[in-house]
């Protein structure tokens, strides 16, 4: 079975070496997003928070593209730059996925672009 690559051109583009999701059977790669806003191409202005929602709404993009939904999401890891920022991540994080799928948060040392966050998922199509 080959994986079938989503992209979504009203999105950032992904460069190419990677593609924005790849389906799999019934399942959905969400790759990492970050929290840039399609309509300038900067990252969300406001912090964390802002950029938490602008990834999970570019998310629920691709997912729908995929035939999926935020809802048959059901692993979730978040790499964060400063690990101090869970807590507000995770306030925005709760508002979408009330269903609590898994879930891993990683602090690492930095992200593209200065980014404070990067959500990747995967999800179920059936």
């Amino acid at each position: 079975m080959e994986p079938q690559i989503i992209e979504v051109p009203s999105l950032p583009p992904a460069n190419n070496t990677y593609s924005q999701a790849t389906i799999l059977g019934d399942l959905v790669f969400v790759s990492g997003q970050l929290g840039i806003n399609p309509a300038t191409g900067h990252l969300a202005e406001g912090g964390i928070a802002a950029q938490t929602r602008q990834a999970i709404e570019n998310i629920i993009t691709i997912l729908a593209a995929s035939g999926s939904s935020l809802d048959r999401v059901a692993k979730v890891t978040l790499f964060l730059s400063d690990f101090s920022q869970l807590a507000a991540a995770n306030q925005v994080y709760a508002e979408y996925f009330t269903h609590r799928p898994a879930k891993t948060g990683v602090g690492i040392d930095q992200l593209w672009g200065g980014a404070l966050i990067e959500i990747e998922v995967i999800a179920s199509r059936a």
